[in-house]
């Protein structure tokens, strides 16, 4: 459930298609006075192959990815981003951006080309008085609820405290406040972008707007973000975890249940509906280890004293469906609310992720998702209902870049595994329950859960929708030469942009 700065593969196929590790030694040799002197200029430092700590630095979260670039730069700040993007367009190297957390589809490290690594980039500037936080591009989803929630106040974000919010946010940004407060690129204020000729532009409504509305959805593609300014909103810092696990067998039940409450209380939470097996784990009761379930999580959007007993009584109705196998949900800080779907997903470990989205929930695929989910070949993998609408719906298809807002659900498929050598079995298994799910869509796709982008061009309109012609003439407009392409990577247009 997690997304990183530079999204998703590179449409000309340095993705793994079929599932292999990628890396492939070697790459343009560079002079050693020429890497000496671009060291020399960062506050930073640079990683190269021989150094120590080459492969923790080449070595992301997705165990599926294996890629060996030249030469790593560890930024510390603004001018260590521009002063790598300069050298790696002046040298022709293949560029790729690594923000702060995960990102499945591993496009965050090359082969042979420079990685801009802002990992290390993670201040944070809370204004509790104007509501709004400012937040480097390596940040975590963490490192912005730790500041904020000093505040009672929370950005709109993702699932998992160890995503980036980079990447997050620039393809999206779906997460628990999705339906009170929108997207996080719907909460996005101002960025501060490195362009591909150098320059470090701000972006918002009144500088650089076309860019301003690119980054708001359109991925990676169009610079480096080295920070994000977003608006806060009131959160906690005591919510109610609804976190309850049914049979699988009453999924329509519990899936049409959650749908009806959402219709009485529009706006409100954000529930997601997860199909797969009880982990045999101490958390669970060990009666249940191994049963199929159909589990409603859910964290609720009250402020200020009292709002976990709030949330209790709004989500209460979640857990009183049909008899649980087991309910795990209690009142916890807004910040743990955050953390705790964080051990599902270890560093790595193997993942494999597609998204597709659709405009009901029918008879026959309840039974589709109920039979892919119970054909997973990992225990650990899941199918994900989640529920959209709310806020997120009500900003105008072109806005943003964001598209397809109007679906009211998006089905997340999860390929979760930890031996390598089942890799090709669960590739399959999310291949073929995105096909098959696909016949139940009306279109769109959501570009964070993008599968190693193998079907191009055709996936990428999918998931831009009517808005990827604009998209094409910004990019034209900022990166005519295509050097940020290791993401859901949209080609420059002929003619650039007004």
């Amino acid at each position: 459930m997690d997304e990183m700065h530079s999204g998703a593969a590179d449409t000309a196929g340095s993705g793994p298609a079929g599932g292999e590790h990628p890396g492939k030694p070697g790459g343009p040799g560079l002079p050693r006075p020429l890497l000496d002197e671009f060291a020399r200029r960062l506050h930073g430092r640079l990683v190269l192959p021989e150094d120590p700590d080459y492969h923790a630095a080449r070595t992301l979260w997705n165990g599926m990815i294996d890629r060996r670039p030249a030469c790593v730069a560890r930024c510390r700040d603004e001018d260590d981003v521009v002063a790598a993007v300069n050298f790696a367009r002046d040298n022709g190297l293949p560029l790729a951006v690594r923000g702060g957390g995960h990102g499945v589809a591993g496009q965050a490290v090359c082969d042979g080309g420079l990685v801009v690594d802002l990992s290390e980039m993670t201040d944070v500037d809370v204004d509790p008085e104007g509501r709004t936080v400012r937040a480097q591009g390596g940040c975590t989803l963490a490192d912005l609820d730790r500041a904020t929630q000093r505040h009672g106040l929370a950005v709109p974000l993702g699932v998992v405290s160890a995503t980036g919010i980079a990447g997050l946010t620039l393809s999206g940004g779906m997460g628990w406040l999705r339906r009170k407060y929108g997207l996080s690129c719907d909460n996005l204020v101002s960025a501060r972008v490195v362009v591909a000729d150098g320059r470090v532009l701000t972006a918002n409504a009144d500088e650089h707007q076309d860019l301003f509305w690119a980054i708001r959805g359109g991925g990676g593609n169009f610079g480096v973000v080295t920070s994000f300014e977003y608006r806060l909103h009131p959160v906690g810092p005591e919510v109610f975890l609804c976190n309850v696990y049914y049979p699988q067998e009453h999924a329509a039940e519990v899936l049409r249940a959650c749908e009806r409450h959402l219709a009485d209380v529009p706006g409100e939470a954000a529930p997601l509906g997860v199909l797969g097996r009880i982990p045999a784990v101490e958390a669970f009761p060990e009666a249940v280890h191994g049963k199929p379930f159909v589990a409603l999580l859910a964290v609720s959007c009250a402020a200020g004293e009292g709002a976990a007993e709030e949330g209790e009584r709004a989500l209460r109705p979640l857990r009183q469906i049909t008899e649980p196998l087991c309910d795990l949900s209690e009142a916890v800080s807004c910040v743990q609310a955050q953390t705790f779907l964080d051990e599902d997903y270890p560093d790595g470990m193997f993942y494999y992720w597609k998204a597709v989205n659709a405009p009901g929930l029918g008879d026959e695929l309840i039974e589709r998702l109920t039979a892919h989910a119970a054909a997973a070949p990992s225990p650990d993998s899941t199918i994900d209902v989640w529920y959209q609408g709310g806020a997120m719906a009500r900003v105008a298809e072109h806005e943003t870049a964001f598209a397809n807002r109007g679906a009211p659900y998006l089905f997340g498929i999860e390929a979760n595994w930890a031996q390598e050598a089942d890799s090709e079995r669960n590739l399959a298994w999310v291949r073929e329950t995105f096909a098959d799910l696909r016949r139940f869509s009306t279109g769109g796709v959501y570009l964070n859960f993008p599968g190693f982008l193998e079907e191009g061009t055709q996936l990428l309109r999918a998931g831009y929708g009517g808005n990827y012609e604009r998209l094409s003439a910004v990019k034209a407009a900022y990166d005519p030469g295509n050097l940020f392409r290791f993401n859901a990577n949209i080609q420059p247009s002929a003619r650039p942009s007004a």
